[in-house]
C-alpha cells in the first residue's frame, strides 16, 4: 500500500466518524424549540435571526472551514475599480499573478494562484459554477465590471471546500451577488442609487448606474420586497494597438424575504467584442529595444495588392453569456436552513480572423470560429447549526451542451462563408457531499474545532463530430470520445484558537478531468488522464488589539501558511496554445508544489494602516530523474499597500512584485519571463457635503483618481513559446484615469 492509499483510508475513517457524531448531534437537537424574539425585547437575537435569513436568500451558509482563505467585502473589492477586469482587483491578495492580452486589464484578462491558471481554479457565483464546463475558464470580458454586483468575494487558496462545479487545483474563489438582505446601515431609505464613471488614457472609459427598491419589512411576516438592477459599459482603445474593447453587462434582482423565507431571481450577463491582441510580439518589441514599438501588433497584418503593409478590421472576438438564478432559501427554526437553486447559462460567439500566406504575406482566407452553449441544473443543500456542531449536506445535479463549428471564405470578401467543421459536447457533472465543522473545546479564550468533508463527484462526458484543431478545408477529422470519471475527495482539518493565536492544518484530495482542448488537440495518439492532487497545508496566525498609546490602540496582524501539493498526472502548461487561444497542457506523472505564504497588516495610526503579503514556492515536474521547473510559476511574489487616510481624504501605494518565471517546461532561458516590480497610486476624496445642515438630502459624492505603474516600468507579465518561436505581451507603462461616484 502507497503513502497515499495509506493516508486517504484513514482519512476516511477519521472523516466518516465525525460527520456520524456530527449528524448524531445534529438529530438530538432537532426538535428544540425554536426562539421567540421579539423587536422589543431582544434586539440582539433579532440582529443574528436577520443575518442568518442574509444567508439564506442565497444558499445556506458554508460550513466554517480551516482553509487559507482571503474575504473581501463589496467596499473593499470596489475601492478602486475603474474598469478593470476582477483578476486585477485580487492582484493584492497572496500568491496571485494577473495577465492582460490587451496591456490594461480591460480585455482579455487571465490570473494564476499558486502557479495554477484559472482553468484549475474553481469559480462560482452563489455557489452556481461559472467556469466554462468544457474549457474549464471563465472569461472576464464577457462579464465586465462584475465587481460592481458583488456583495462579497472569497478566495480560498488550496483545494478549499466541497463546492459545485470543477474541482479547485490552485483555489477556489466564491462570488456573491448583492441581493435583498444588505444591511440596514447600506439603504436607509426605500431608495439607493449609484452613479460611477471614470476616464483615462488610451480612450479608456468606465461607466456604471445602479439602483435598488426596498418595500416591506423584512422582520414581519408579510415580508418585504427588493427589485435593483446595474447597467456597466466599458471602452478601451488598449495598450496594444487595435487591442480596443467594447464591453457592456448588466444585472437585475427581484426577492422578497421575512423572517423564515427568502426568494430571490438573479440574472446578470454582457456582451463584448475586442480586437484580437493574443498574438504576443518578441523579444524586442515586448521591451522597446534597438526603438521597436511595444505597442505592436500583429493580428491582422498581411501585404495588400501593392505590396502595403494593411490591416483586417474585422479581426475580432465577438461572444455574449448571459446568466439566470432561481434561488429559495428557507429556515425551519433556529438550527435548520433549506435552499435551493435552479439556473441556465446560455452563451453564443464567435472570432473573426484573416489567415495571410505564410509565403507571399498576402490574404489567403478570412476564418470564422465560434460555438453555442446551454448550461442548467439544480443545486440543493441544507445546513444544521448549532453551538457545538455545524453540519452541511448538498448535491448538484448539472448538464452542458456546447456546439463548435467553423467557416471559412477563401475569396477574402468576407460575405463567401461555407463551413468545414462542426464538433458538438454534451457533460453532465453531477456531486453530493457532507461536511461538519465540530466545536470540540469552547473554554474561555480557547477554542478547538475539528474539520470533516466527504465529495463523491461523477462526470460523464461525451465529445463527437469533427475535431476543430484537425479539420482543415476539406478535410474533416472525426472525433468520438466517451468518457465516465467518479472522483472521492476526502478533507480533514483542525483549527485552535486561544486569545489572537490560531493555528490550522489541513489535508485534502481532489481530482479534475481533462478539458476538450486535452483531447481535440491530438490525433488520437495521446490519451489524456485525470488528474489527482493531494493537498496538505499549515497555518499560524495572530491578532492583536496592540498597546495603547497617546489614547490610540494599534491592532496588528501576523500570520504564515505553509502548503505541499503533490499531483498525479497533473496537467501542465507547455506553453503553447491552440488555435482558439486556450492553453495546452500535457500529463506528467510526477510533481509538486510547496511554499510558505506570508501575511502581516498593522494600523499605525488612525490615518495610516500597513499590509502586505509575500509567498516562496518552487513548483516541480520530473522528467525522467531530472526535476524541472514547470511554466508559469514564479518563485516568488509578493504585495505591498501603504494607505493613508483622513477626512475623506484617501491615498493607497500599491506595489506587486513578481520573480522571474518560464513560459516553457525544458528551463530554457530563452523562453523566460523577466521580473518586474510595479506600483500604483489611488486618490479618492469624499466631499464634506455631510457637514451641510440638509446633509441627508444631498448624495455622497466621491472624486477618484488613479496612476497605474507609477513609475513608468517596461514589463510583461505573459506570454508563451512552441519550442522554436517565443512571445510575449508586454504591459502599459504609467497611465492615469480619474473619474466620480455619486450615491444617493
Amino acid at each position: 500500500m502507497n503513502r497515499h492509499s495509506f493516508f486517504i483510508n484513514h482519512v476516511g475513517l477519521i472523516l466518516g466518524s465525525a460527520i456520524a457524531l456530527s449528524a448524531a448531534q445534529a438529530s438530538a437537537q432537532t426538535n428544540a424549540p425554536e426562539a421567540q424574539v421579539s423587536n422589543d425585547e431582544d434586539t440582539t437575537a433579532l440582529t443574528v435571526l436577520m443575518r442568518q435569513m442574509e444567508d439564506v436568500v442565497v444558499t445556506a451558509p458554508v460550513v466554517q472551514t480551516t482553509v487559507s482563505k482571503q474575504e473581501m467585502k463589496h467596499e473593499e473589492l470596489n475601492r478602486h475599480n475603474t474598469g478593470q477586469n476582477l483578476p486585477y482587483l485580487l492582484s493584492v491578495t497572496p500568491s496571485v499573478v494577473t495577465t492582460s492580452d490587451d496591456g490594461l486589464g480591460i480585455g482579455y484578462t487571465y490570473f494564476h494562484i499558486r502557479g495554477t491558471d484559472q482553468t484549475r481554479i474553481n469559480m462560482t457565483m452563489n455557489e452556481v459554477p461559472l467556469n466554462d464546463a468544457e474549457s474549464q475558464a471563465v472569461f472576464w470580458v464577457n462579464l465586465t465590471d462584475m465587481s460592481s454586483g458583488v456583495s462579497s468575494l472569497q478566495v480560498q487558496r488550496g483545494v478549499g471546500t466541497s463546492a459545485n462545479g470543477g474541482s479547485s487545483f490552485g483555489a477556489s474563489v466564491n462570488m456573491r451577488t448583492l441581493d435583498a438582505a444588505v444591511p440596514e446601515s447600506h439603504h436607509p431609505g426605500p431608495v439607493r442609487a449609484e452613479l460611477d464613471f471614470n476616464g483615462g488614457m488610451y480612450n479608456t472609459f468606465r461607466e456604471m448606474v445602479k439602483a435598488d427598491v426596498y418595500l416591506g419589512d423584512r422582520t414581519e411576516k408579510k415580508g418585504a420586497w427588493h427589485i435593483g438592477g446595474r447597467f456597466s459599459k466599458v471602452n478601451s482603445d488598449g495598450y496594444i494597438r487595435r487591442a480596443q474593447s467594447d464591453l457592456l453587462s448588466y444585472q437585475g434582482e427581484a426577492g422578497w424575504q421575512n423572517t423564515k423565507t427568502a426568494v430571490t431571481l438573479t440574472a446578470f450577463g454582457g456582451k463584448e467584442r475586442t480586437y484580437m491582441a493574443w498574438y504576443g510580439v518578441d523579444y524586442d518589441h515586448a521591451y522597446g529595444i534597438n526603438g521597436a514599438d511595444r505597442r505592436y501588433n500583429p493580428a491582422g497584418e498581411y501585404l495588400d495588392k501593392d505590396g502595403n503593409t494593411a490591416y483586417y478590421d474585422n479581426q475580432t472576438d465577438n461572444y455574449q453569456q448571459h446568466h439566470a438564478h432561481l434561488h429559495i432559501g428557507h429556515r425551519f427554526n433556529t438550527h435548520w436552513t433549506l435552499s435551493a437553486t435552479a439556473h441556465y447559462t446560455y452563451g453564443t460567439g464567435y472570432y473573426e480572423m484573416l489567415m495571410a500566406n505564410w509565403e507571399t504575406y498576402q490574404a489567403d482566407n478570412i476564418t470564422r470560429k465560434g460555438l453555442r452553449n446551454h448550461f442548467y441544473g439544480g443545486i440543493l443543500s441544507s445546513k444544521y447549526v448549532h453551538e457545538k456542531v455545524d453540519v452541511q449536506m448538498g448535491l448538484a445535479l448539472n448538464q452542458y451542451r456546447g456546439r463548435q463549428y467553423g467557416d471559412i471564405d477563401t475569396t477574402c470578401t468576407a460575405n463567401a462563408f461555407m463551413p468545414y467543421y462542426e464538433g458538438f459536447g454534451v457533460k453532465t457533472d453531477g456531486n453530493v457531499y457532507a461536511k461538519a465543522n465540530w466545536r470540540v473545546l469552547h473554554r474561555g479564550g480557547e477554542k478547538l474545532s475539528l474539520y470533516g468533508d466527504v465529495q463523491y463527484r461523477l462526470v460523464d462526458y461525451k465529445i463527437w463530430g469533427d475535431n476543430e484543431e484537425m479539420s482543415i478545408l476539406d478535410m474533416p477529422v472525426q472525433i468520438n470520445i466517451h468518457r465516465t470519471w467518479h472522483f472521492f475527495n476526502p478533507k480533514a482539518g483542525l483549527t485552535y484558537d486561544n486569545r489572537g493565536h490560531r493555528l490550522s492544518a489541513t489535508f485534502a484530495v481532489s481530482h479534475r478531468e481533462p478539458t476538450r482542448n486535452n483531447f481535440v488537440v491530438n490525433d488520437g495518439t495521446y490519451d489524456p488522464k485525470p488528474e489527482r492532487l493531494y493537498d496538505y497545508e499549515l497555518g499560524y496566525s495572530y491578532s492583536s488589539q496592540g498597546l495603547l498609546k497617546s489614547g490610540y490602540r494599534m491592532p496588528w496582524t501576523i500570520g504564515v501558511n505553509l502548503y505541499f501539493m503533490d499531483y498525479d498526472n497533473q496537467l501542465i502548461a507547455t506553453g503553447d496554445v491552440s488555435s482558439v487561444g486556450y492553453l495546452n497542457t500535457i500529463n506528467v506523472k510526477d510533481s509538486y508544489r510547496t511554499g510558505v505564504e506570508f501575511q502581516f497588516g498593522v494600523e499605525w495610526t488612525k490615518w495610516f494602516s500597513w499590509k502586505g503579503n509575500l509567498t516562496w514556492s518552487r513548483n516541480k515536474w520530473k522528467d525522467n530523474n531530472r526535476w524541472r521547473t514547470i511554466s508559469f510559476s514564479p518563485d516568488w511574489t509578493a504585495g505591498n499597500l501603504f494607505s493613508f487616510h483622513h477626512a475623506g481624504f484617501n491615498a493607497d501605494i500599491q506595489t506587486l512584485v513578481v520573480s522571474s518565471q518560464f513560459l516553457g517546461n525544458a528551463e530554457d532561458t530563452n523562453a523566460k519571463l523577466k521580473a518586474y516590480t510595479v506600483s500604483n497610486l489611488m486618490l479618492s476624496y469624499a466631499l464634506p457635503f455631510d457637514k451641510l445642515k440638509n446633509a441627508q438630502n444631498i448624495p455622497d459624492i466621491t472624486l477618484k483618481c488613479q496612476i497605474n505603474n507609477l513609475f513608468d516600468t517596461k514589463y510583461v507579465n505573459n506570454g508563451g513559446t512552441d519550442g522554436t518561436y517565443v512571445w510575449y505581451f508586454p504591459q502599459a507603462g504609467i497611465n492615469v484615469h480619474a473619474g466620480f461616484a455619486v450615491r444617493w
